[in-house]
């Protein structure tokens, strides 16, 4: 049994995902292969060698991946045979990528596992993650994109062989015409292990920077928000944490005015440990909270600032 895994990366660097979605790999249990598919993707390949579990990387570098349009990977994917199980990270690349699999395949996808009980039978969250569902599959070829917070990053310690396959030729159904980069010298939202989230009760964007960026500071942190306070216009809609949003799980969650709909505990609920911050102590979010703060905002992240020092 064979599982191939879709790294996820720039054409520079492997990212994060990936690991996590070798992990659940490992779960299922066969030989692990890794797919590279962009171009000039020479370090990326040599990255994921050296992941633990991995016997062998395949690359497909060519000139008209470099985009890794989600049509032309997935035509690649389906010229590789031989796989039980494919495998992504459920982030938005792999989301776009494996339904077009799955169609090609003719098979079901399943969605955002986040636990492996047999080869064929999976865990994954419905209702906005208030249930969990165990998924059993007759399919020849799983296809199954991963929530990667739920399972661990894979190390290193391998020395997997590389192979080159054939790429098929550009489809030419799309074309990307321009790409729009975040730069922030904060860390990478889905991958940060301190969070400061706000919501609508900061009330305008102006608070949200002056209440919230002291603290991130003084925390090392990434910022993030609820849909109300992206919806609102308070941050760009890359900061939203919840099931519309990312789904993060870091060692620390602070909810600033965050009322806790299940949309939001959806994306961070499974943070190793949450402080929420909110003057109403009915709100939902201390049903989740390890600590809970019911205050004015305004006055309580400051002091908690000037408290770090």
């Amino acid at each position: 049994m064979a599982i191939l895994v879709i790294a996820e990366h720039d054409n520079a660097r492997l990212k994060a995902a990936t690991l996590n979605t070798v992990t659940a790999a490992t779960k299922i249990g066969g030989d692990i292969h890794v797919l590279v598919a962009g171009a000039n993707v020479a370090a990326v390949a040599a990255a994921a060698a050296k992941v633990a579990g991995v016997s062998k990387v395949r690359v497909a570098d060519a000139p008209h991946l470099e985009t890794q349009t989600a049509e032309n990977v997935a035509a690649l994917v389906k010229s590789l045979d031989g796989y039980s199980h494919i495998l992504a990270p459920a982030t938005s690349a792999g989301k776009n990528v494996l339904p077009r699999v799955a169609g090609l395949l003719n098979v079901a996808q399943i969605s955002d596992i986040v636990a492996v009980e047999a080869a064929d039978t999976f865990v994954r969250p419905i209702y906005a993650g208030n249930a969990l569902a165990t998924v059993k599959s007759a399919d020849a070829v799983k296809v199954i994109t991963v929530r990667t917070t739920a399972f661990d990053a894979a190390g290193e310690g391998a020395a997997a062989a590389l192979e080159n396959v054939a790429v098929p030729a550009d489809l030419g159904l799309v074309r990307l015409v321009g790409r729009e980069i975040t730069k922030s010298a904060r860390p990478e939202l889905g991958a940060a292990k301190i969070i400061v989230s706000g919501g609508r009760g900061l009330g305008s964007g102006e608070n949200y920077g002056k209440v919230l960026e002291p603290l991130a500071d003084k925390l090392g942190a990434a910022l993030g928000a609820s849909r109300a306070a992206v919806d609102a216009g308070y941050v760009p809609n890359d900061y939203q944490v919840g099931q519309t949003g990312k789904v993060v799980a870091p060692q620390l969650y602070i909810a600033v005015g965050i009322s806790g709909a299940i949309q939001h505990l959806a994306g961070m609920k499974d943070s190793k440990l949450i402080v929420a911050i909110n003057k109403d102590p009915d709100a939902p979010i201390f049903q989740v909270a390890d600590y809970g703060l019911v205050g004015d905002l305004f006055a309580a992240v400051p002091e908690l600032v000037a408290a770090l020092g």
